[in-house]
């Protein structure tokens, strides 16, 4: 079954139609405004793969070596590769780009202390 994707001009959110023909027609409405102004992006290629599969690949210690739980950065690297790797989209609600750039003001603030929480000035 093809999945065309759509962005909405108007709102900018990411609009999918599944039809059961390549030749079905698309209605080319934004289902979140109603916006006819929606443009076609390119879909992403979806492999399927056994859950044993998946997990076995997360598992892999080889995809942990460049890893660094200090950093920021690396972090939200290795949630998008995770992301990927289980087929999600992280989706707008989560913003790994933004929260790498709140983690590194809150260091270069000195509010994260070597452990990596929040430092607690009531003691």
């Amino acid at each position: 079954m093809p999945i065309y994707e759509y962005r909405c001009k108007h709102c900018g959110k990411k609009n999918e139609f599944i039809t059961f023909r390549v030749s079905e027609p698309v209605q080319e409405v934004c289902k979140f405004c109603g916006s006819e102004g929606i443009h076609r992006i390119p879909s992403r290629v979806r492999v399927r793969m056994s859950e044993e599969t998946r997990l076995e690949r997360l598992a892999d210690p080889s995809r942990l070596g460049s890893l660094d739980e200090n950093d920021p950065k690396s972090m939200a690297k290795w949630m998008k590769a995770m992301g990927r790797e289980m087929g999600d989209d992280l989706g707008e609600d989560m913003d790994v780009d933004a929260m790498v750039e709140e983690a590194m003001e809150e260091e270069s603030k000195g509010g994260i202390d070597a452990g990596g929480s929040a430092a607690d000035d009531n003691f």
